[in-house]
């Protein structure tokens, strides 16, 4: 554990971050997961699903957790399976 103030804080707002992170990440792999198991099926609602997945994985990419080609790829993949 860190003893200077600046780096206590720093500490805390890391961990904030880490987790917000990692909640917003968990959230797009699981849109994705459903938008494919739904194209996959060939469910009425999974155009919903296919918006909600691209949705989530361009804020992903916006706030640097993929990179913007990683979405543009999978996103362009899901597109494909749902023509």
């Amino acid at each position: 554990m860190p003893n200077i103030k600046s780096a206590i804080k720093r500490v805390k707002t890391s961990a904030a971050a880490n987790e917000q992170n990692s909640n917003t990440k968990h959230a797009m792999r699981t849109a994705v997961r459903k938008a494919e198991a739904a194209l996959d099926a060939k469910d009425e609602n999974a155009t919903g699903l296919l918006r909600d997945a691209i949705k989530k994985m361009d804020t992903a990419a916006r706030k640097g957790l993929i990179h913007k080609n990683t979405a543009s790829r999978q996103k362009a993949r899901l597109t494909k399976k749902a023509l």
